[in-house]
């Protein structure tokens, strides 16, 4: 039966239409017979008990420079459509958060995927506190006296923002590095959040591997190598995506988590592994998808698309 499906996403026009997992997954409910609507973050609405949004009828193709069809601009309540999506990028800021609340106002009518409310409280870097054994040893504070403590005790360590995305502000700090208290002061200028510092994992030289789960089963993984001079793998700051077989270490970490992310409907995750270790849970705008059916042939929109089509019955 077809969907009525509404995109909260980031704008349309500039996205890598050969990269964007956002834009496959739209591609592939077109192709299933499911009808799209498209909105920014900014247009959605809280309205005397409605939650509103003003966009558009979408439709997609898969051509650079012409990958979208925008019908007449219109305001809709999100409660009439089966399906929203929260795909907007991070930073996971009071913005980001605000969106969630509204959001989970539909719970009663409408599937939103990933589950605002458990997006808003398992955002990427937080989660995986709920699993230390799996995890790098791990630091949140916004003290510097702890964080020099933690190094002390670590070594080289990586220093990055606690909601922060895409490689955006991740240092790699060595043990007698004299720049911790400046970045300390750069980022505390700029933020009242708190910073996460983790033990520094060699192994990352080898890749930053994302695994993608959907409904809590791993579907495969690409792994993402950093650039020559570079300890960041994002490929957005230039890190080259790879095939990659799934571990019995991977298996074992999905086997952990993966119930937890089904129950709380978290259907669309990608998780990051630097050797043995997991090292993020992304369920507010993960990505892969596109990587990983060039790789392998999994079509993971497929399979995410019969998970949410099999939650509406």
């Amino acid at each position: 039966m077809p969907l009525n499906v509404a995109i909260q996403m980031d704008p349309i026009e500039p996205i890598d239409i050969e990269a964007d997992s956002t834009f496959r997954i739209a591609e592939e409910a077109q192709a299933r017979g499911h009808r799209l609507f498209y909105y920014t973050p900014d247009r959605i609405a809280y309205d005397e008990g409605r939650v509103t949004a003003r966009g558009w009828p979408l439709t997609v193709q898969r051509v650079e420079g012409d990958h979208f069809r925008l019908g007449e601009e219109q305001e809709v309540d999100l409660a009439e459509f089966d399906v929203v999506w929260l795909r907007q990028d991070p930073p996971f800021d009071m913005g980001y958060i605000t969106t969630t609340h509204l959001l989970d106002r539909l719970r009663d009518t409408t599937l939103v995927v990933n589950e605002p409310f458990w997006v808003r409280n398992y955002p990427e870097k937080l989660l995986v506190l709920d699993f230390p054994d799996l995890t790098p040893p791990t630091m949140i504070a916004r003290d510097l006296a702890a964080l020099r403590r933690f190094r002390d005790r670590h070594g080289d360590i990586i220093l990055k923002p606690l909601y922060g995305n895409g490689g955006a502000g991740v240092f790699k700090l060595h043990r007698d590095d004299g720049n911790l208290a400046s970045l300390y002061e750069l980022f505390t200028s700029m933020s009242r959040e708190p910073l996460i510092a983790q033990k520094f994992l060699p192994d990352v030289t080898r890749g930053d591997k994302r695994v993608i789960l959907v409904d809590g089963v791993p579907i495969g993984a690409i792994n993402r190598v950093p650039a020559a001079g570079e300890t960041r793998s994002n490929m957005h700051v230039g890190g080259r995506a790879e095939k990659v077989e799934l571990t019995a270490r991977d298996r074992e970490i999905c086997k952990r988590i993966g119930p937890l992310l089904r129950e709380k409907g978290q259907i669309f995750v990608g998780i990051d592994v630097i050797g043995d270790y997991l090292t993020e849970i992304n369920v507010t705008s993960p990505t892969g998808l596109q990587e990983l059916e060039r790789f392998d042939g999994t079509n993971g929109a497929a399979k995410i698309w019969e998970a949410i089509e099999a939650r509406r019955g």
